[in-house]
């Protein structure tokens, strides 16, 4: 059988202060790889060298990855400031209309925190700078010292929706993520139904209602150590079949919306 193909977003990377790259991560190639058991390939995120007409043609799935720049706020009808990082507009150019095409013919993607801020803001969301600034919101940023496994360690627990989709997909109606990020969505846009909340009520889990095929999004980091994760690997694995099933002709199935 030939393995769908799944186009992972890259980063603009700069490498000894000179060297500009558009890098993927390890952790991500490998879970689409051994996980989805789709071909991983990466994706030049900048329009001048792609466009989505061709990515829509060429991929069976994509995995919209995370990553140090923000989404620009002009994108969510808010004026950039300080407190909202860095941007990479190219990225923004190709992820935010890639993901409402997607939406459109039931093409599959998976976002994984930059990417859970890409898809929900491509369909109207707002977003805030820094989650941990709100009253009562904890850091969700990545902590600043330790090893790869301290940095990608269980934090918190995230309770999803009774029946919904992500208690479904993994069987427990909570689990417990990591957590590596800044910004966090403040008010979701009227399809992007959010399906689970860390304990400060921060939204970590959603899906587009809706839609025709697979197309959820996760706000911590389910591609670190994704094959012995029992959190991590149903994720993976669902994303692969619903690719697989575009790659062979079939409309995947859409995400279970009610219990």
């Amino acid at each position: 059988m030939t393995r769908a193909r799944v186009g992972i977003i890259t980063n603009l990377t700069v490498i000894n202060d000179q060297y500009r790259t558009h890098s993927g991560g390890i952790m991500t190639t490998q879970a689409v790889a051994e996980v989805s058991g789709c071909m991983p390939l990466l994706i030049p995120a900048d329009p001048r060298y792609v466009s989505i007409d061709e990515l829509l043609d060429t991929f069976d799935g994509f995995v919209l990855t995370g990553g140090r720049p923000n989404v620009h706020p002009e994108e969510y009808g808010e004026a950039e400031t300080e407190a909202h990082g860095t941007f990479d507009r190219n990225r923004d150019a190709i992820t935010l209309p890639l993901v409402r095409a997607c939406v459109e013919r039931g093409q599959p993607f998976l976002g994984i925190c930059r990417g859970f801020q890409e898809v929900a803001v491509a369909m109207g969301s707002t977003l805030h700078p820094e989650i941990r600034d709100i009253p009562g919101r904890m850091n969700h940023r990545m902590p600043p010292d330790g090893t790869i496994e301290e940095k990608f360690a269980l934090r918190h627990k995230v309770t999803f929706c009774e029946g919904g989709v992500f208690h479904k997909l993994m069987g427990a109606p909570a689990v417990m993520t990591n957590t590596l990020h800044g910004q966090g969505v403040v008010k979701p846009g009227k399809r992007f139904r959010i399906d689970g909340i860390a304990p400060d009520e921060t939204p970590e889990a959603a899906y587009i209602e809706g839609a025709k095929g697979f197309t959820l999004a996760v706000q911590w980091h389910p591609e670190y150590n994704a094959a012995a994760d029992p959190v991590s690997r149903p994720l993976f694995e669902a994303f692969g079949q619903a690719a697989q099933a575009w790659s062979e002709g079939r409309m995947p199935q859409p995400v279970l919306q009610t219990a």
